[in-house]
């Protein structure tokens, strides 16, 4: 097969059909686009997850002596939000004996990582340092604020072991998990990466479509020159290899524009630009080792997508 017969028929091939293949082109880069993104945006949800559930602790409230008994239970101090049913503290206030039992228990318990005592003197201090500046810290007084045990777990996502073993218990006022907040932000993010991926979907059925029908479009303008190349012995493979790269190549232009726009992204977005990483340093954003792992599979989709499209269109619409 001769090399410079099948790249001018490439060519002319994409000459003739100049706006669809511009059509494609720009499908595939959107469709690709959209996909990498999708990648990378599960890449930084993960990394978020690990960042912030790593500092995440579940904390046990124990009960004071101002907690108040009654039949509706007792509503929280400053510090502690109240448990949810039940009556908490209804036996009073915590004891030595307990506060040893729950230590112990939390230290035997192969989820916990380590247990950090913080009376209520130091719960004062830390509670003036975050909310000294509000006019309800001026009315708070230390023995307002519960003992509790700070509790650094080895897999943040099982807070809610240490909630039932816990929560209800004497002694225990409540316990309070910070990553349930999280919860919510990361189940929106991964909404959102849904979202991403029903677009890159539809695009990507649409560039489907758009190859096959340039393909057929382009198989018969030439519907001539490729029966002649039959009746002088031209075998299919032949014949068909210039269509083939013809939507070969408009993919690989796309992939390598969809490159471009994962770059581009990542640099004027994140890194410069935009520059979120400096503006939203709580984030720990992803890196370029994560965009340039994700290039490699965006060209290889690129290249061999509208090659097995053109392919099976071909099988249908050359019959010469």
């Amino acid at each position: 097969m001769r090399a410079q017969f099948v790249m001018s028929e490439i060519g002319v091939g994409l000459r003739r059909n100049l706006t669809m293949t511009f059509a494609v082109i720009i499908s595939v880069a959107l469709s690709l686009a959209l996909f990498g993104g999708s990648l990378l945006m599960r890449d930084q949800v993960s990394a978020m997850k690990g960042f912030w559930y790593d500092k995440v602790n579940v904390t046990v409230y124990l009960c004071t002596k101002n907690d108040a008994i009654d039949a509706a239970g007792a509503p929280a101090t400053a510090g502690a939000p109240a448990a949810g049913g039940g009556k908490p503290c209804s036996k009073g206030a915590v004891t030595p004996e307990q506060k040893q039992g729950i230590e112990t228990e939390l230290k035997k318990m192969a989820l916990v990582q380590t247990v950090m005592y913080e009376s209520s003197d130091e719960a004062y201090k830390h509670y003036k340092e975050r909310f000294g500046h509000t006019a309800l810290a001026s009315v708070v007084t230390p023995d307002q604020m519960p003992d509790s045990f700070r509790v650094k777990l080895r897999n943040p996502e099982k807070y809610a072991v240490i909630t039932s073993a816990f929560a209800g218990r004497d002694g225990v006022q409540s316990v309070a998990d910070q990553s349930s907040e999280l919860d919510n932000l990361f189940a929106l993010l991964g909404t959102l990466n849904w979202a991403a991926l029903g677009i890159m979907l539809i695009m990507l059925i649409v560039a489907l479509l758009l190859i096959v029908n340039t393909v057929r479009v382009s198989a018969f303008s030439r519907r001539r020159e490729t029966g002649i190349m039959r009746l002088v012995g031209a075998s299919g493979f032949y014949i068909q290899v210039p269509f083939i790269m013809e939507a070969a190549v408009a993919g690989l232009i796309g992939a390598g524009l969809a490159c471009g726009m994962l770059g581009a992204g990542q640099y004027f977005v994140i890194d410069h630009g935009i520059a979120l990483r400096d503006k939203l340093q709580l984030i720990n954003f992803i890196g370029w080792d994560s965009v340039l792992t994700k290039l490699p599979l965006v060209l290889v989709i690129g290249l061999l997508m509208p090659s097995l499209a053109a392919f099976v269109a071909l099988r249908k619409y050359l019959k010469v």
